[in-house]
């Protein structure tokens, strides 16, 4: 067999394949090795250098990978993905060079990607090695343990590449959604891939409040070097709920210098916040235009199998599996997000060991019956009414007039949509109760409502405050 068939694979992989994806994933690999086995067909091996990147190439580019190879080689071939030993770095300079001028560089590209392997005895995260407290990084966050779904999935995507390949693209990366949905999970998880790749990378994960007191203490002592050495330094900045810099003008002037300088320096930026960047009230619109230079991604509230996968693999954690029909019970009955999912996984856990009794539905409907009766109090539909009204800054009155205009007949299909999923009125009994419209025109919105927050994730944000003010 050829020996030059990895080289002839990733030259037919770089005409198929966007240019950023090839050349994050698959161009800096080092050389694979080809066994032939005769009729039976070849085993490729890659050597890539951590548990993330394995997974990652394995299940993006696997199976393509394998069908080039394997019409090239005009037989079956077996891709072996495999962790490469570690070797001492030296020069990252000369290792970047060596990768910039590619296969026809001084340096071969397997030389210098070993040239940048961290010491042999550093272990990555989660193989024992604690994470250097000056990171701030929680070690039990990490992209293996964020169930993913639809929710989350092109935040997560984001992230992954951010984690392969940092500074080089989606940055800034702003990541916004309501509370308790995996924000924080999700930032934690990049800052420890690169960890486990390069221990020596200088992260830094805060909550905005801290940056704040930062500000403020390195201002009354004028100490502003100080102030700059600490992030403009960095190799990740990490910052949850940026809107907490509201008002707040010397904080977010310290922010802009950072931000510049870390732009500067090719370093990468993650922020989270509770809206999108356009959405930021009194924060200077030159910080939220670079907040929004980048890649906006949002993370939805969980959906239903999501919520299920969420409550069994969290139950697995504690070492208590949860029964399937259990998992969907408590799902259907607690949509709000990941957090509050968790504390009924805990009191449904603390009820069955205090109780010694096994965890079934029956259980579970007693331990959360605070909870179900909470979420079954009747919310009525001039409730809803008035808190889309206040919403969209329309009068009640618009909700139930003849007006068509779409500054209200949309607030008004918002509202039929809230009525028919939060109530148990009938679709003639809204009709009614929004001016006496025919039962079809409140079909019609529901529907309508529906589709689009499927696909508009400003929508879906919206309404997901409302569902949350209302159940409040």
């Amino acid at each position: 067999m050829s020996a030059d068939l990895w080289q002839r694979g990733c030259e037919r992989l770089a005409a198929e394949l966007p240019e950023q994806q090839f050349n994050t994933w698959i161009r800096p690999l080092a050389a694979a090795e080809v066994t032939d086995q005769g009729e039976a067909g070849a085993v490729v091996t890659l050597r890539v250098p951590n548990r993330f990147k394995l997974d990652w190439i394995r299940n993006q580019y696997g199976g393509r990978i394998e069908a080039v190879l394997a019409e090239l080689a005009g037989k079956p071939v077996r891709l072996d993905i495999a962790l490469a030993a570690r070797t001492a770095p030296v020069q990252h300079e000369a290792a970047h060079q060596a990768v910039s001028n590619g296969a026809g560089g001084a340096v071969p590209v397997s030389q210098a990607l070993h040239m940048t392997r961290p010491p042999a005895a550093t272990a990555p995260v989660g193989a024992g090695q604690q994470v250097p407290s000056r990171s701030r990084l929680n070690p039990a966050l990490t992209f293996d343990t964020l169930v993913p779904g639809r929710a989350n999935q092109m935040a997560r995507t984001a992230a992954l590449h951010v984690a392969g390949a940092p500074g080089q693209m989606y940055n800034p990366l702003f990541i916004y959604g309501g509370v308790g949905l995996g924000k924080t999970h999700l930032i934690h998880a990049v800052g420890n891939a690169l960890l486990a790749d390069k221990p020596d990378a200088r992260i830094l994960y805060l909550h905005a409040e801290q940056f704040i007191t930062d500000v403020v203490k390195n201002y009354q002592r004028k100490t502003f070097d100080e102030l700059k050495a600490k992030y403009h330094q960095l190799d990740l900045l990490l910052i949850d709920d940026v809107q907490f810099f509201a008002g707040k003008e010397r904080t977010q002037e310290e922010f802009f210098n950072a931000f510049e300088a870390l732009l500067a320096k090719r370093a990468h930026i993650i922020m989270t916040s509770d809206t999108y960047p356009k959405g930021l009230v009194d924060i200077d619109e030159r910080l939220t235009s670079r907040f929004d230079a980048g890649l906006t991604v949002a993370i939805e509230p969980p959906e239903l199998e999501m919520r299920v996968a969420i409550l069994m693999r969290k139950a697995e954690l504690e070492a208590t599996p949860m029964p399937e029909d259990v998992a969907f019970f408590v799902a259907k009955n607690v949509r709000a997000n990941v957090r509050e999912l968790e504390g009924a996984l805990r009191k449904i856990l603390a009820y069955s060991r205090f109780s010694h009794k096994e965890i079934n539905i029956g259980l579970a409907r007693e331990a959360l019956k605070d909870l179900l009766s909470i979420q079954n109090r009747q919310i009525g539909v001039e409730n809803i009414q008035k808190t889309v009204a206040d919403f969209y800054k329309i009068k009640v009155a618009d909700m139930y007039s003849k007006k068509r205009p779409a500054s209200i007949a949309r607030p008004r299909q918002i509202a039929m949509y809230l009525a028919k999923d939060m109530t148990q009125k009938s679709l003639p009994e809204i009709g009614e109760l929004f001016g006496g419209r025919d039962h079809t025109t409140v079909l019609h919105a529901v529907r309508k409502i529906a589709a689009e927050r499927q696909k508009n994730t400003e929508l879906n944000q919206q309404l997901h405050v409302l569902e949350q003010t209302l159940k409040g």
